[in-house]
């Protein structure tokens, strides 16, 4: 392991004497949550919790992007890979990579709005399924038996549900998979949509099944039955609360002129064009038994996201229950600083705000989406080391897989999720993290892992001035370690930033704060002082055992002088 100590007054003295920088962009905002990503566009979101860390997935539309150039409109017919995010605290997300299901499921052509679910057998064997759409066509389902973020295979030579099967026709779209592990380990699906079946009805399209799964979580137990959601258009997820099931799904831009008709509308008025809502029953396969509850989010026009459609997954995390959905804020964010082509469009990204649910009566209070999304549930430990892909937001950045022996250049997003990521960081390149604890001690000594040549400034504020700065230069990663003021760093940052405001090639891996003083660290003190090679631990922290990864990922953003 190398170690490079540095020490930082004279180079703070020479920052302070710096002029105008020329800093990425923040399309996000210090003082927002949402999108959870300034950097990778995303859409459809599904989580599971496990360790104590909440997983969301969801489809690539960041591959799109590229794809097109940057430019057009998002078709999705180029989607063949999931995102995968992570999170103890809700505000600061490491970005795991992607999942590369055209690899993995060799006969998919496309791979949209994912759910995900995992068990842990009487054998201890835990076993994470990522069920996808296949386009508009077919139900696809890959398997790990190691974590949430892979490695995956396919446990089938085809999709899981396909037309032709018994109870799934007719319905125009099978996709859009919501799949849930009931309180009796029993797995059900539900899927479908698209425009009614007969025009005369568009109160109850048709389009909508629900499926009990077998033991195995990879094949149908009997035929899937019609689940009568009035308005349906797409979006199924689904919960459990009190024992009961509970449906979500968004609905069509249809006239409600039928409404009066329904006969399950318990004097509630019908739901806004493209809004979501939801069901709940006792007998998922009984369609007469499911309740229509109501509207819980209406379209949100205003929000940057037009008249487009949503996908929600409602989740409980740490005691509390929280929506993710999707909307374009961020491309609406970048095209108004001329950062993004006017003609783009479609480029969806993952939001989050916290629910009021009552799980006794299954009531999901309606609620608003929101710019500043959710507060952090708990402090990041900056003395516990963390992955520079960790972050609240970001600035400039581009992912890279750190085994990739060939050229780096913009990414269609294929790399295998979960390991051996970097951000190359070009100068004016930034990231930041949330709900910075330092202590009642404060830090004495900073660690950055990093190669290349550049200029690190740590700030509170993305243009603000350097509180430490480090200076490094080295053609393998290296831990360059500077002593720090404690009186500086001391107690909880509602922000910290990494500023690179010089950058020769940087790629910036993982950093540390330590409440050593620099002439004590030694290699047992920090808590982490492995190479930087390796793969990630379920924290998205890199651990010494090697781990096979492809492919490099993404970029973002246009600099702005500051």
């Amino acid at each position: 392991m190398k170690k490079k100590f540095i020490f930082a007054a004279g180079l703070m003295a020479f920052s302070m004497q710096m002029g105008a920088q020329t800093i990425a962009a923040d399309y996000k905002t210090t003082s927002n949550g949402n999108p959870i990503s300034a950097s990778v566009f995303c859409a459809d979101p599904t989580a599971i919790e496990y360790e104590g860390r909440l997983y969301v997935y969801g489809t690539n539309d960041h591959q799109q992007y590229i794809k097109n150039n940057k430019t057009g409109s998002n078709g999705y017919g180029n989607i063949k890979s999931l995102v995968v995010f992570s999170t103890d605290d809700m505000v600061n997300w490491t970005f795991h990579g992607t999942i590369d299901v055209g690899k993995v499921c060799t006969w998919a052509g496309q791979s949209w709005a994912p759910s995900a679910v995992w068990r842990e057998k009487e054998n201890g064997t835990k076993e994470f399924f990522v069920y996808f759409a296949n386009g508009g066509g077919s139900v696809g389902v890959m398997k790990s038996i190691k974590s949430p973020v892979g490695p995956f295979s396919s446990p089938l030579s085809q999709a899981m549900i396909r037309h032709g099967m018994a109870g799934v026709d007719p319905c125009n779209w099978v996709f859009d998979p919501g799949v849930v592990i009931d309180d009796n380990g029993v797995g059900w699906i539900a899927f479908g949509g698209g425009d009614p079946q007969d025009s005369n009805n568009k109160l109850m399209p048709g389009n909508s099944r629900i499926a009990k799964l077998k033991p195995s979580m990879t094949a149908l137990d009997g035929a899937a039955v019609n689940l009568p959601a009035p308005y349906l258009f797409e979006a199924s997820e689904i919960n459990m609360m009190n024992g009961r099931y509970v449906y979500t799904y968004n609905t069509s831009w249809s006239d409600r002129n039928q409404w009066s008709s329904y006969d399950k509308r318990n004097g509630q008025a019908a739901p806004s064009s493209c809004s979501m809502c939801y069901m709940v029953t006792d007998n998922p396969l009984d369609p007469d038994a499911w309740e229509y509850k109501g509207e819980y989010v209406p379209n949100e026009g205003n929000f940057g996201m037009g008249w487009g459609n949503n996908h929600t997954h409602l989740h409980k995390f740490n005691g509390s229950y929280y929506l993710f959905y999707h909307s374009t804020l961020l491309e609406s964010t970048m095209k108004n600083q001329g950062a993004m082509d006017n003609n783009a469009s479609g480029y969806r990204s993952i939001g989050v705000d916290k629910a009021t649910v009552n799980e006794e009566t299954q009531k999901i209070n309606k609620m608003t989406l929101t710019k500043t999304g959710v507060k952090a549930i708990k402090n990041l430990d900056p003395y516990q080391l963390q992955q520079a892909e960790t972050m609240a937001s970001s600035g400039g950045v581009m992912y890279e897989d750190y085994k990739n022996t060939k050229s780096v250049s913009k990414s269609s997003l294929g790399n295998d999720a979960s390991e051996n990521l970097y951000i190359k960081m070009k100068a004016g390149s930034w990231t930041s993290v949330r709900k910075v604890d330092f202590g009642a001690n404060g830090a004495q000594s900073f660690m950055l892992r990093a190669k290349g040549t550049g200029k690190l400034e740590i700030r509170t504020a993305r243009t603000g001035k350097a509180l430490a700065t480090v200076e490094f230069s080295s053609t393998s990663f290296e831990d360059h370690i500077i002593e720090i003021d404690p009186a500086t760093f001391k107690g909880v940052k509602s922000s910290i930033f990494f500023v690179f405001t010089e950058s020769t090639n940087v790629q910036f891996d993982a950093w540390q704060f330590s409440e050593e003083m620099l002439a004590g660290i030694k290699d047992n003190k920090m808590k982490s002082t492995n190479s930087g090679k390796g793969t990630y631990d379920l924290n998205g922290r890199r651990f010494n055992k090697s781990g096979n990864v492809h492919g490099i990922v993404i970029e973002n953003g246009k600099k702005v002088k500051k």
